[in-house]
């Protein structure tokens, strides 16, 4: 027999052995399987305490009518105008008061840091007993300030909850109580950053005081202020608890913000739909700063 047509065969072809799956694909799938484990009971109480109630909230404000109803009542604009004064002129008073006192409280002295200690009480305790505090120091004549205005000058304080504008002003005295000293620690931390080098610099090219602050510390914190500023005014914006104990909304809900005004539809006159509507209303401020902030942290770093 001739053994030409098996040569032209060619070599014999090895068949291949079914590929085992490695020892380490194994412990990764084992990984991945006790990571699903551990992290679904996350998920779970992720998806029914923030997600559910959000979109249960979006979806009771979806009606367009409920926003109609807003508009037409007599308390929502005011309350809108109040929401404004509160977020702008708290957020920005607190702001710049904050970088001052921070050069103030650096300085190296004894007095000053036992005087920092007490500053920074208001902040340290919980917002509920800071709020009613500064509530019974303004109730009037039983109130702290009416008080010492009477036997240290036998002057009748106004009566501060009475009147709109008193009454705003004094939540938005509050609300700086509260939160200046946590903006001031923060300035504070910062300004302890800069080298001292430079202040050096700067004192030989002839900037002390007013000028070095210009020239040289707000410059060096001026990303930071604006950060904790976007910041402040997020929180602000969803400030309930100082306008609620403090002012509780009067006289006839003319302080209240859209913290107090919404809860005031939903629990007092029992419309809580329209109480989530008046909340949402502000997200046309809130996006574009969230979308601001965010973008602020991703193109720069908080730099010093």
């Amino acid at each position: 027999m001739s053994m030409q047509p098996l040569a032209a065969m060619g070599p014999p072809v090895a068949l291949k052995e079914p590929r085992r799956p490695s020892r380490h694909g194994r412990l990764r799938a084992a990984e991945v399987r006790w990571g699903l484990a551990f992290i679904a009971p996350y998920v779970a109480v992720f998806l029914a305490f923030v997600v559910h109630p959000y979109a249960y909230v979006l979806w009771m404000a979806a009606d367009p009518s409920l926003y109609a109803d807003l508009i037409d009542d007599r308390l929502f604009l005011p309350t809108l105008v109040n929401t404004l004064l509160f977020v702008g002129l708290g957020v920005n008073l607190k702001m710049f008061l904050a970088l001052l006192l921070s050069g103030f409280f650096l300085r190296p002295r004894r007095w000053i840091r036992i005087l920092l200690a007490i500053y920074v009480l208001p902040w340290a305790l919980a917002a509920a007993q800071t709020c009613l505090s500064f509530h019974w120091m303004l109730i009037g004549e039983q109130g702290l300030v009416d008080g010492l205005l009477l036997q240290l000058f036998g002057i009748e304080g106004p009566i501060w909850f009475n009147g709109r504008w008193l009454g705003l002003g004094s939540d938005i005295a509050a609300c700086l109580w509260k939160w200046m000293p946590f903006w001031t620690l923060i300035f504070l931390a910062a300004r302890l950053t800069i080298p001292r080098d430079i202040y050096d610099s700067a004192k030989v090219d002839g900037a002390t005081g007013v000028r070095q602050f210009v020239h040289v510390t707000f410059p060096l914190l001026a990303n930071l202020y604006l950060i904790c500023t976007l910041l402040s005014v997020l929180w602000t914006l969803g400030d309930f608890t100082t306008v609620y104990l403090v002012s509780n909304g009067g006289p006839a809900g003319l302080t209240n913000v859209l913290a107090t005004l919404g809860y005031h539809y939903a629990f007092n006159f029992g419309r809580p739909a329209l109480g989530v509507a008046a909340v949402m209303s502000a997200l046309p401020v809130l996006i574009p700063l969230i979308i601001v902030l965010m973008r602020r942290f991703q193109t720069s770093a908080v730099q010093l």
